[in-house]
């Protein structure tokens, strides 16, 4: 087994039992404890769990919102929603937008006016809200459903044809280090494709994004231009995040 699907294993593991024991871990994946005491100082590292004597324990009562594609995540709600009402500022009738899969781009598609906008997703649920809003002219990528995602290389060959202005980006974590992260590996490319047609990047995300890290990185901050988050996200944080041209929004 590779590591990082060990990660995610492990991950699964403390979810379903809030805590994981070296020996019993070493045993049933057939790794020295050496390699599972290793797995779980990288996952510490992350923020994803908290090491004890013998084992590890969820860092915190977050992790089940870490994991991919949670439908829908509505854990800080308040926040997502004022992240929204701050990204709506960045949106022009007649804009080419993209809203990337996520519970805070969910909440962006909600607010939307029914007034001419070109809104290209891959997220089921987002495109069950524009539905109905019949001016607002809905582009949606091919590809297979898994949850409430659309995925597929030719969804990713088809995003790559296209001209986006604005795209509104959603991430499992932030980390200094570790930059821009998702637990769910098919996610990854079409993350990139959206970010390599946007004219402007904004990610959105709450405060209880930064300083953690899920398995897979798919961006750097210096590949980012702006993060809306919410008030939440205390300025010390916020100063250490801000680097070249990366600003942080905090939504008052």
């Amino acid at each position: 087994m590779l590591a990082a699907a060990r990660h995610q294993a492990i991950l699964d593991l403390l979810l379903a039992d809030g805590n994981v024991q070296v020996s019993q871990l070493s045993e049933r994946f057939g790794v020295t404890p050496k390699t599972i005491r290793e797995d779980l100082e990288k996952l510490e590292e992350k923020g994803l769990l908290r090491r004890t004597h013998g084992g590890a324990v969820s860092s915190q009562d977050e992790t089940e919102s870490m994991l991919p594609l949670q439908i829908p995540d509505t854990k800080r709600l308040t926040e997502k929603e004022a992240i929204a009402e701050r990204a709506l500022r960045y949106i022009r009738q007649d804009d080419i937008i993209a809203l990337d899969a996520g519970s805070t781009t969910l909440e962006i598609a909600k607010r939307l006016p029914n007034e001419p906008l070109t809104v290209l997703t891959n997220d089921l649920l987002i495109m069950r809200e524009l539905i109905g809003k019949d001016r607002i002219r809905l582009v949606v990528p091919g590809g297979y459903r898994q949850r409430n995602v659309l995925i597929g290389n030719e969804a990713i060959d088809w995003i790559g044809k296209l001209n986006v202005q604005k795209l509104f980006l959603s991430t499992t974590g932030i980390h200094e280090k570790f930059g821009l992260t998702v637990f769910t590996g098919e996610l990854i490319e079409l993350k990139k494709a959206y970010m390599a047609n946007a004219k402007e990047i904004y990610c959105v995300a709450d405060h209880a994004k930064f300083d953690r890290a899920a398995l897979l990185t798919f961006a750097s901050l210096d590949d980012i231009q702006t993060i809306i988050t919410d008030a939440g996200l205390d300025m010390d944080t916020a100063r250490r995040y801000e680097r070249g041209s990366l600003t942080i929004e905090r939504a008052i």
